[in-house]
């Protein structure tokens, strides 16, 4: 029921202490990236692109690059395998892209959706993965998907701001789109050590919905289209529903200072990456709270299967990856109810 991909890189040995520092205040040496002449020693650099491309480049595409290093090492954001992706640092895994079935909706196995669902896909054609078939541009804006790849997103020569995310007046690629919101505040985890856990987890600060929409427009907040905010302050009931819940089978069971489930998160000044405490009426839910920035092994990005009604179903249709479930609950439902509980009326049988 899925595509399994093994990754070859070729620019994988580099040293973890050199290539901690690789982006740091710009890029350490040129020819990481690039190439005068698509040749050395009477060999092409990149075969695959004998003539070479407009950026000089040592691969066919930005994210060729890019994933050369990132892929399953320093971060592991390609992971080689969609059911066994790598260690989850916050932003998800690209491996879900090449999944031919995330449905685990009533009916999924026989009416798939595929991968390019899963989240943001990426131009790596050394990692068989091409634009979005299905979306021409961003879902609310207007990127374009052929264009799409790490470098829309992040700076590879380097910058101050969280994950060298753009700020405001970059220009992306060429022109293809000047952002006009800032770089969110946020600090992640070290690409290395432990990965995502209620202790350990990216703290995201302020401005992340804001940063979004330089790609996906302010279609979340426009209430005249009666959908969910984002940006916005959670508010007191908002927040002390999140600080009392603690899955479908202890709904009340949660104290703030304890409250944080990574699974859903939020951006509060506040928050580091060792944080436990919950909400306050003044945090504010973000795209994040919902969505993995890169991809999942839910459609639309999704934290969790939004089609799913009991997360341990997660997979069972599709044959996709499981999402693991915060609470480990055969019972626990959607963590929409995190913030909103509608479980209260539900009935566990014993």
């Amino acid at each position: 029921m899925r595509k399994v991909l093994v990754v070859a890189l070729g620019g994988s040995l580099a040293l973890a202490s050199s290539a901690l520092a690789f982006h740091d205040a710009g890029v350490a040496h040129c020819n990481g990236c690039h190439t005068m002449h698509n040749s050395q020693d009477g060999l092409l650099v990149d075969p695959d692109s004998p003539g070479g491309n407009d950026w000089l480049l040592v691969d066919a595409t930005p994210s060729d690059v890019c994933l050369s290093c990132h892929a399953t090492g320093l971060g592991a954001v390609f992971g080689s395998d969609p059911l066994a992706p790598p260690t989850e640092r916050g932003g998800g895994n690209f491996a879900f892209l090449k999944e031919d079935n995330l449905n685990d909706g009533h009916g999924g196995a026989s009416n798939p959706i595929g991968g390019d669902a899963a989240g943001h896909n990426v131009n790596a054609p050394s990692l068989a993965q091409a634009a979005d078939g299905t979306l021409g541009v961003a879902p609310g804006g207007t990127f374009p998907a052929a264009e799409m790849g790490c470098t829309s997103c992040h700076d590879p020569h380097g910058n101050e701001s969280f994950r060298l995310l753009y700020g405001a007046g970059a220009v992306v690629q060429d022109g293809v789109a000047t952002f006009l919101k800032p770089a969110p505040t946020a600090v992640g985890l070290s690409l290395f050590g432990p990965g995502e856990s209620n202790t350990n987890h990216t703290a995201y600060q302020g401005g992340m919905s804001n940063w979004c929409g330089n790609c996906h427009g302010d279609f979340h907040n426009n209430t005249a289209d009666l959908v969910h905010p984002s940006g916005q302050a959670m508010g007191g009931t908002i927040a002390g529903i999140y600080n009392r819940y603690n899955g479908t089978e202890d709904q009340a069971g949660a104290v703030q200072a304890t409250a944080y489930l990574a699974a859903v998160p939020f951006d509060d000044a506040a928050n580091l990456t060792n944080s436990t405490a919950g909400p306050t009426g003044s945090s504010q839910v973000m795209c994040l709270s919902c969505h993995r920035a890169h991809a999942s092994s839910a459609p639309d990005a999704g934290r969790w299967d939004f089609s799913v009604t009991l997360l341990h179903e997660d997979g069972d249709e599709s044959g996709s990856y499981e999402i693991p479930d915060p609470y480990a609950s055969v019972n626990q439902r959607s963590l929409c109810n995190k913030c909103h509980n509608k479980d209260a009326n539900d009935h566990i049988a014993p």
